[in-house]
């Protein structure tokens, strides 16, 4: 069988509603893989193409609409498949729903690339493509549509030179990248009217990221903090709570004389209030004595002195509690709370969704340890999704904080991509904001990323038990993403507007 005829089968195929509704959900779930575990990074830059190419090929722009609803579930299913044990057919649910998301976006490819593209409509496409895949991010990430979890350029943690671009815009100027130059392919590929333009934007991209690889800003480093990650593991049984602080305790016990600055527990490492267990509290204020070092730790539990269940970063020193704590403010939908609980609450009887709902707290803290530089060293605390925000380790890093302590905990997903996939956040944050990123969990992974988002020392992966310090670098100075923000978001919505006003225009002209 030739090529040829290959091709004309498969073209026959994909007029068939439901053959074609099949592989939208396939090439959408296809740049899912250059996320971790897989982490084929390279695949990012070039996964899109077979969704763009199947929109383009749509009859109508209904068809169109359709592929890039059903892909964009396919996306979503994919990121987060790992979340099917505890939702069950609610994923699927919320998917379906999400993934509408994408059926604008869909038209917006199928109207700038269907038929013969020729050059302006493939340079239209070149920004009003990418323009409209950040949008549907932005709406996503929306706390209570489930959060940035799988932002398109997230999926570059471990790329070097594009962090430098991330320093720069954020990681919406590295996802605006990488889908620029997917669309360009697409073009190369379907458009051979426009395939100059298309080979001058990959030319473009590629040297905007060598440019401010070679030639950007950077961080200027400015000594270093000796931190002390303590991740116990899994532990089970109906009193894993007590035992899992009596782990703690141990191995936090064995980093004396150790010379360390601050010492982590992950997310839920205490699970009763110190303010009605002064046992626990002068637990804790004995290990800072014989450590020499503030404790930072987590506790979920329901508040003495307030009414409900908070998470809350506590920080204790050699005399208790300092004063210093942070309530979570951004909670996980359904893990933590259930949105409109009153209509979803049928969510609790499918999966592991939240009985009780957390209470959020009031805003960001800033941190500050006793130590000889002079004016303590200033921590900002993120607790577990909330790393996943790109403003609110921004906002940490322009109030002053000089290093970003995220404590999380996954164990509920241990065997799947999301302790992996968490970690990676953290050398986004880095980069993003000039500032070392800690992210300290129970049972893994555990890591840290320097001010460029470079790993520092090794990981602690999910088969760990232990207590390791780290030599931390600090840096001076402020990023640019820190300084401007979210420029590439407002860019991406000033071009769609631009765009559908001219269609508008147009229309009205034609009539």
């Amino acid at each position: 069988m030739t090529m040829w005829s290959l091709g004309e089968r498969y073209g026959r195929l994909l007029t068939s509603p439901w053959y074609r509704s099949g592989v939208s959900i396939v090439v959408g779930a296809v740049p899912a893989l250059a996320f971790p575990e897989a982490s084929l990074w390279w695949l990012a830059w070039v996964g899109l193409v077979p969704w763009l190419l199947l929109i383009r090929s749509a009859h109508t722009g209904r068809r169109a609409a359709l592929d890039g609803w059903l892909g964009g579930a396919g996306f979503l299913l994919a990121v987060h498949h790992w979340l099917l044990p505890s939702l069950h057919v609610f994923i699927l649910v919320l998917a379906a729903l999400l993934g509408m998301l994408w059926a604008p976006w869909g038209l917006l490819v199928h109207r700038l690339l269907a038929g013969s593209a020729g050059p302006g409509r493939v340079a239209a496409a070149l920004v009003v493509v990418p323009s409209g895949w950040l949008l549907v991010e932005l709406v996503r990430s929306w706390e209570y549509l489930g959060g940035p979890w799988g932002l398109l350029g997230a999926s570059q943690w471990q790329v070097h030179p594009v962090l430098r671009v991330a320093s720069v815009g954020g990681v919406w100027l590295v996802g605006f990248l990488l889908v620029a130059v997917n669309t360009a392919l697409a073009a190369l590929v379907s458009a051979p009217q426009g395939r100059a333009v298309a080979v001058a934007a990959v030319v473009t991209c590629a040297a905007a990221v060598i440019g401010i690889w070679a030639g950007g800003p950077a961080p200027q480093f400015a000594g270093t903090v000796r931190v002390a990650l303590v991740q116990p593991g899994i532990i089970d049984g109906t009193d894993s709570v007590q035992r899992r602080f009596d782990r703690e305790e141990k191995l936090t016990r064995g980093l004396a004389g150790r010379r360390v600055d601050l010492v982590v527990w992950g997310e839920s490492s205490v699970g009763q209030d110190l303010g009605s267990r002064p046992d626990l509290r002068d637990r804790l204020a004995a290990l800072a004595r014989t450590v020499g070092a503030d404790l930072l730790v987590n506790v979920d539990a329901r508040r003495s002195d307030r009414p409900g269940i908070f998470k809350s970063s506590v920080l204790i020193g050699p005399d208790g509690p300092t004063g210093d704590r942070y309530d979570k403010t951004r909670l996980v939908p359904f893990g933590e709370y259930i949105p409109a609980r009153s209509v979803l609450g049928w969510a609790t009887s499918v999966g592991k969704a939240a009985a009780e709902d957390r209470r959020r707290g009031d805003g960001p803290v800033l941190m500050r340890l006793p130590d000889t530089r002079g004016g303590g060293l200033r921590i900002g605390p993120l607790i577990c999704f909330e790393s996943a925000f790109p403003d609110m380790s921004r906002r940490l890093a322009r109030d002053g904080a000089q290093l970003l302590v995220v404590q999380s905990s996954t164990s509920t997903f241990q065997d799947t991509w999301a302790p992996g996939q968490h970690a990676s956040l953290a050398a986004l944050r880095a980069a993003e904001t000039w500032r070392p990123v800690v992210h300290a969990t129970l049972t893994g992974v555990s890591t840290v990323m320097d001010p460029r988002g470079r790993v520092v020392g090794r990981a602690l992966d999910t088969d760990r038990s232990t207590a390791v310090v780290y030599d931390v670098p600090l840096a001076r100075g402020t990023s640019p993403y820190a300084r401007t923000g979210d420029w590439t978001l407002f860019g991406a919505m000033a071009i769609v507007a631009l765009f559908c006003a001219s269609e508008v225009s147009r229309l009205a002209i034609r009539k």
